[in-house]
């Protein structure tokens, strides 16, 4: 590989360590209660689950225990304990395949690293599922058949909230680093005089 396509690959090996400070999703939560552009909301890291604002993921939880769903305490939460050496061993693993600067090492790491972008996806759909499913019996405010799935990507009305749950900057800059290390499998390979 060309020096520029390795320093792209490098730029895309590196991007998945920017999780640690920015968060890769977003959701949100609106009501007559809590009108827009305030609402409530969660920004989740690999490492962390906290509120938009000071106080949101305290009343999140508190509006949850009505319904009877379960409280979200992120100390609890394996994935945030799983994810940072994940996305570690995934930058380093890219950091070694750019070093090595094959076409075929560099696409394999890709591939390794769409595999656990879509494994965590799924994660986290199944998360939400049981944290919207799997209700308190005695919970104060019980709706015969009614679940609190927030959708995975988009926007859903949950009694009278709307749910809104996006990618965010964290997931964007992941998004442009992988787009950085295609962009460097497509560059021609450097040609040695004969």
């Amino acid at each position: 590989m060309k020096p520029l396509a390795r320093l792209l690959v490098v730029l895309g090996a590196l991007s998945p360590l920017l999780l640690f400070i920015l968060p890769m999703w977003s959701i949100e939560l609106e009501a007559p209660q809590y009108p827009p552009p305030y609402g409530l909301g969660m920004k989740i890291y690999i490492n962390k689950i906290e509120g938009k604002k000071e106080n949101d993921l305290g009343n999140i939880n508190n509006l949850n225990h009505y319904i009877g769903m379960k409280r979200i305490e992120p100390d609890s939460i394996k994935e945030l304990k799983i994810m940072p050496p994940l996305v570690i061993a995934l930058s380093v693993i890219g950091l070694a395949a750019a070093l090595i600067g094959k076409r075929k090492v560099v696409i394999g790491w890709l591939v390794i690293v769409a595999i656990a972008g879509c494994v965590g996806l799924y994660d986290f759909y199944q998360w939400e599922v049981d944290y919207g499913t799997n209700l308190d019996p005695h919970a104060i405010i019980k709706i015969e058949d009614m679940t609190y799935v927030p959708p995975l990507i988009g926007t859903k009305v949950l009694l009278n909230f709307t749910a809104r749950s996006w990618p965010d900057t964290g997931f964007m800059v992941l998004g442009l680093g992988m787009a950085l290390t295609v962009a460097a499998c497509f560059m021609k390979p450097r040609v040695e005089p004969s």
